[in-house]
């Protein structure tokens, strides 16, 4: 099987990947999911799995959500259309899910999230909205008509009356039906709207995508634990700059000494696998065997931790 059809990965790299939407028809026209939308609600009833309920409402109350864990007679209520069951992580619960990563190979497996499952009734969908981290979408039973949109980001309005990141007012620039073995990447901020026309079931191969701001916090945090932070100092100062105004001088300045904490080549890399490889649900390992391993600099990291050197993994 090939996932990405006739396009080699190179191209997809070079063309599509972070940069724009690609559809795959037939991308894996074999595969059958290795659970059923029973074992889906079942993993939903369990209190250490991650799930979501979204209904479609009216326009008074659009697309309502309700989180897990449920009960059996929260399914056993639904209507017949217009909801949708998505849940987190099904890769960890069911070994077989996770077979799927090696069909992509030709990305870095640390890179990886998790691979949401959702099963939605005729109608059912989670409406427009955008995410900000790479997603592969794959139709494994019935069929979904995808919308794609702009690019979006921190300013694109927003829905109210809803829990949900709702986009107002969205335009499709294109419109796409999926089928089973069909598959839609689509990259970071893209705009997008998945409805089902039949009862379908969508497996969602997701990437980490950190904030940037959230990676600096934590690494001051160990450039401190490491003895390596520094308090700020002045430029070479003249009696010109005794003003109100701050002299560009004060904030290149500032900015070399920020850069100069980064000089430390051996120590980022060890931060940078200690913090891509932690685990998705860290108080969970012991019941969700999560295994996030990596390579950096001769050394072996996992969830988290670098191993002894010599050490293979446990």
């Amino acid at each position: 099987m090939r996932v990405l059809g006739e396009l080699t990965p190179e191209r997809f790299l070079a063309d599509y990947w972070q940069r724009r939407p690609l559809l795959v028809r037939g991308s894996l026209m074999d595969y059958v999911p290795p659970l059923s939308a029973d074992e889906l609600a079942g993993l939903a009833l369990d209190e250490d799995v991650e799930s979501r309920l979204v209904t479609t409402g009216d326009s008074a109350q659009p697309w309502q959500v309700r989180f897990g864990p449920f009960v059996s007679e929260d399914f056993a209520q639904l209507p017949d259309r217009d909801w949708t069951l998505l849940v987190q992580a099904v890769d960890l619960w069911c070994p077989e899910v996770a077979e799927l990563y090696a069909q992509f190979d030709f990305l870095p497996r640390w890179r990886t999230d998790d691979i949401m499952v959702s099963y939605a009734a005729p109608g059912g969908g989670v409406g427009p909205h955008f995410d900000q981290y790479d997603v592969f979408l794959l139709q494994v039973e019935g069929h979904r008509r995808w919308q794609i949109g702009d690019v979006c980001d921190a300013s694109t309005p927003l829905l109210s009356g809803t829990e949900l990141q709702i986009i107002d007012n969205f335009k499709p620039t294109e419109d796409w039906l999926l089928g089973p073995g069909d598959m839609l990447y689509l990259p970071p901020g893209i705009g997008h709207w998945g409805v089902a026309e039949d009862a379908c079931m969508t497996f969602s191969i997701g990437f980490r995508s950190p904030l940037l701001s959230d990676m600096l916090a934590d690494l001051a945090v160990e450039l401190s634990a490491q003895g390596l932070d520094r308090h700020y100092r002045d430029p070479t100062l003249r009696p010109a700059m005794a003003q109100t105004q701050i002299d560009p001088v004060f904030v290149a300045h500032a900015k070399s000494q920020l850069l100069k904490l980064l000089d430390h080549d051996e120590l980022v890399a060890d931060w940078f696998a200690r913090y891509m490889t932690a685990p998705k649900y860290a108080d969970l390992l012991e019941v969700s065997g999560e295994r996030r391993r990596a390579n950096v600099m001769g050394r072996v990291y996992l969830n988290g931790e670098p191993l002894a050197r010599g050490q293979g993994e446990p």
